[in-house]
């Protein structure tokens, strides 16, 4: 599907990308992680040349890129960065539908495609489609970009950190929600992360990178199981094997960072701290921390305009399943797996919410039972 033919790429004398050839088949989620500056964007862009190598060539479908323009490329390539870049003044119908627009698609194909993008997403269309950027919440927008991308359904889908600016819990989802997409539709994905976590969770194959190199191209459980030198051991996080094969603690595994608030906080507040820190949920507390519920975008959208609601604690709240922060990793993940969950939140003994754990936070802890280190082997 896309193919790197001996590609170098240098900005003012300067080689940020040395020689590069791979092969990414159609299909296949490849993920392009590294530190910053190793070149793994700069390989992104060049597919729908955003930039334009220095030397060798790109090949999309087997046809050399350089013989289509860029604006047909980019047309037949979707394209997913963190910064979205939703148009404000547009409906999310319109937004969606914009390449469709230029590839001069019959009005009634136009709403079709729309509606039935948003319903893969979970996204009522009759609630959704007339509403503006500014109305939805920071996942929601995101997952107006990935639908913008797959509006032509495109054979291949180009992604930026995407979610890099998202809260865990939103985050997790969408991380879920592009691969089961990606499967089911059969695309050709790239996407570029620097966070290892969710390399594992979505590649199909991971290429890591360095100072504009390739250290390993192998998939998630070769890498993990058989890092090809000590620089990817220390780019994944190694961890000594357990003796008894536990791996840790919910608190040395959990994320701390939850957005909370209390039941007492105004309706317009709440919405406002939503599309600040980019969530479209906010985990409601008591005065001492401990758990009342979680209230939703969703939730809040439902009542807008009732002149009788006016703190969330008003709102019908979802109960959410916790876990001890004392308890095994091991625990988190077979309840996790078992119950279908997207995260539990961790608590403390007097039930105060310290943070929360997903499958995602879950893979650096198991990836330590995968090997050992060098020294156990000595």
């Amino acid at each position: 599907m896309v193919t790197f033919d001996n590609v170098t790429k240098s900005f003012s004398g300067h080689t940020v990308i040395s020689d590069l050839s791979l092969e990414i088949p159609r299909g296949q989620f490849t993920v392009l992680i590294g530190p910053s500056g190793c070149g793994k964007t700069t390989s992104l862009k060049m597919i729908n040349r955003l930039i334009e190598p220095s030397k060798g060539s790109i090949f999309v479908d087997g046809q050399n890129i350089t013989k289509v323009s860029p604006v047909d490329l980019r047309r037949q390539i979707g394209y997913v960065i963190q910064q979205i870049g939703l148009f404000p003044n547009m409906t999310i119908e319109q937004n969606i539908e914009v390449v469709p627009r230029l590839l001069k698609w019959p009005k009634e194909k136009r709403h079709q495609r729309t509606r039935e993008l948003l319903e893969m997403v979970g996204m009522d269309p009759k609630e959704y489609l007339g509403r503006y950027p500014s109305e939805l919440s920071g996942g929601q927008q995101q997952r107006i970009g990935v639908l913008r991308a797959l509006a032509v359904a495109p054979p291949l889908i180009l992604m930026d950190e995407p979610f890099g600016a998202l809260d865990p819990i939103t985050r997790e989802s969408l991380q879920d929600e592009v691969k089961k997409l990606q499967t089911s539709l059969g695309i050709t994905v790239v996407f570029v992360t620097h966070d290892i976590d969710e390399a594992v969770k979505l590649a199909d194959r991971i290429i890591l990178m360095k100072d504009g190199e390739i250290v390993q191209n192998a998939p998630p459980e070769t890498l993990l199981a058989h890092p090809a030198n000590d620089y990817v051991r220390e780019f994944i996080g190694k961890k000594r094997m357990k003796a008894n094969y536990d791996v840790d603690l919910v608190r040395e595994i959990m994320n701390p960072r939850v957005v909370t608030t209390t039941r007492d906080k105004g309706f317009a507040e709440s919405i406002n701290l939503m599309r600040k820190r980019n969530v479209d949920s906010l985990v409601v507390l008591d005065k001492e921390g401990r758990l009342e519920g979680v209230v939703t975008v969703e939730n809040l959208r439902a009542v807008a305009g009732k002149q009788h609601i006016a703190q969330i604690g008003e709102v019908e709240m979802k109960s959410v399943p916790t876990i001890s922060m004392n308890a095994q990793a091991r625990e988190a993940f077979d309840t996790l797996i078992t119950e279908k969950l997207p995260f539990l939140l961790v608590v403390d003994s007097k039930d105060r919410v310290k943070g929360l754990v997903s499958k995602t936070s879950l893979v650096k802890a198991l990836a330590g039972v995968v090997w050992r280190d060098d020294e156990d082997d000595e």
